[in-house]
């Protein structure tokens, strides 16, 4: 078992993910907005765009891992990655946001669509390292859930603050083409400190007996992982209506509220419901298990969305309310999916005898990026077809309305299918410990094998005569 972690451990995890927002938020939030309402670019364009970009995203989270799982320095597996990519990675959400005025629609589209599909495999190379490493800093169940913990506390201080910052110049910036350039180049410096901090902070101490895994050996791994591929699944419908609720959230604000301040309130209110949700997490996960937990955030999220797409406009304080559900919802099981995705990487190495952290959280990161493709791209295909205008001061109500559907319908009947799935998920606590102390039997099995044959033979008596 794995030494106890401490707090600088716990908070230099935190901060690594609250630098992946910075790039991964700043998309997630105000990519449509900004190449709709700025570029000029159609939403059913964007929307086109959204899903051939994430798409390649999946697989390049596939090819990171593959990466991630091939290599070993003195610094260990993960780490590095996190040193050398960010700077990289953090430059190029300036150059998404900068995109040069003067050239036609298909060039913005162009444009877009690289710099976008660039930055893609980029974070790819920094959050998959990132994401595995949790699995490698310590195996202790309730270490894992803190964490995970943590993680969103980083993560979502992160998307609060681009609430914050970024939200009103989207209302009331003179040139807001200006303005988004320099504040993304702005969070490069802040980035690149929050990641280096996350370097010297969260280190690996789980022993491989395989510091490089082939890929037959990785193949061999994820075909016989029966929980990681139910996660997957599950993850990948809840993140479509994760990712349709955070694509059209200012939409709602703005268009079905009637006030785009109201944004930022909207942000508060769900980022208060998801950090009491990770903050009880690790509670929960003593108390009734991973399993449950999931379960009941997952009810609490389908509620929540139903509440968003009855909520009368006139009313935002009710609006208001069902964001705070839904945030303890999603908070709930997105911080509940990152411990369930560490704990199958045991499980793959007690099915098989190898560790293949990368291309295990490279596996459950691509069908997350999956959701956020399917998720964006049927919030802006929504949108589209309801005959949503840019740049207008008032949207038709078949608008309004299809912002509503992508906001509640879509996440409650996709979360209902990822709980159904979830229902059957094989890994409880109660086996993980058993999985956890069968490996450990088996490495020091080994281990003992290893030094009885590196020791001498003893000398052989002498025959003797008759």
């Amino acid at each position: 078992m794995t030494k106890p972690l401490r707090l600088p451990q716990f908070l230099g995890y935190a901060t690594g993910d609250a630098a992946n927002n910075l790039a991964f938020s700043m998309t997630s939030m105000f990519l449509l907005v900004y190449y709709t309402d700025v570029v000029g670019i159609s939403a059913a364009a964007v929307g086109t765009m959204f899903l051939v970009v994430r798409f390649w995203d999946a697989f390049a989270d596939i090819a990171a891992g593959r990466i991630v799982d091939r290599t070993q320095t003195r610094w260990g597996k993960f780490r590095p990655f996190m040193l050398f990519g960010s700077l990289p990675l953090l430059l190029l959400s300036v150059a998404v946001f900068s995109v040069p005025s003067g050239l036609s629609h298909d060039g913005a589209v162009v444009y877009a669509l690289v710099s976008y599909a660039i930055l893609g495999f980029a974070y790819s190379l920094v959050n998959i390292p990132y994401g595995s490493m949790a699995t490698a800093m310590t195996q202790r169940p309730d270490e894992r859930a803190k964490l995970a913990s943590f993680r969103v506390f980083g993560s979502n201080i992160t998307i609060l603050l681009l609430a914050l910052i970024v939200a009103p110049q989207i209302k009331s910036s003179d040139d807001l083409q200006h303005s988004l350039t320099t504040t993304t180049l702005v969070f490069v410096a802040i980035g690149f400190a929050l990641y280096l901090f996350a370097f010297l902070t969260a280190k690996e101490q789980v022993q491989r007996d395989v510091p490089k895994v082939s890929a037959r050996q990785t193949v061999d791994t994820l075909k016989q992982n029966r929980p990681l591929v139910m996660l997957c699944l599950s993850g990948v419908l809840f993140l479509i209506g994760m990712f349709a609720l955070q694509t059209v959230a200012i939409y709602y604000a703005r268009d079905v509220l009637g006030n785009a301040n109201y944004y930022i309130v909207l942000v508060l209110v769900q980022t208060a419901g998801t950090l009491l949700a990770a903050a009880f997490v690790p509670h929960f996960v003593r108390t009734i298990g991973k399993k449950r937990a999931y379960l009941v955030c997952g009810v609490i999220a389908v509620v929540g969305g139903i509440g968003l797409a009855v909520s009368p406009a006139s009313a935002p304080l009710t609006a208001f309310f069902f964001f705070f559900v839904v945030g303890v919802g999603l908070g709930g099981v997105n911080t509940l999916m990152w411990a369930l995705e560490a704990d199958t990487v045991e499980y793959g190495e007690w099915k098989t005898g190898i560790r293949t952290e990368g291309t295990t959280y490279a596996l459950f990161s691509f069908t997350r990026k999956l959701g956020q493709a399917v998720g964006g791209a049927a919030a802006a295909y929504a949108i589209g077809i309801g005959g949503y205008v840019a740049n207008s001061s008032s949207q038709p109500d078949s608008a309004v309305t299809a912002i509503k559907i992508a906001a509640g319908v879509v996440p409650a009947v996709v979360i209902v299918a990822a709980l159904a799935i979830m229902l059957a998920y094989p890994l409880t606590e109660a086996r993980f410990r058993e999985i956890v102390g069968e490996v450990a039997q088996r490495r020091l099995a080994h281990q003992v094998e290893t030094v009885a044959a590196a020791l001498p033979a003893p000398p052989t008596a002498p025959q003797v005569k008759a």
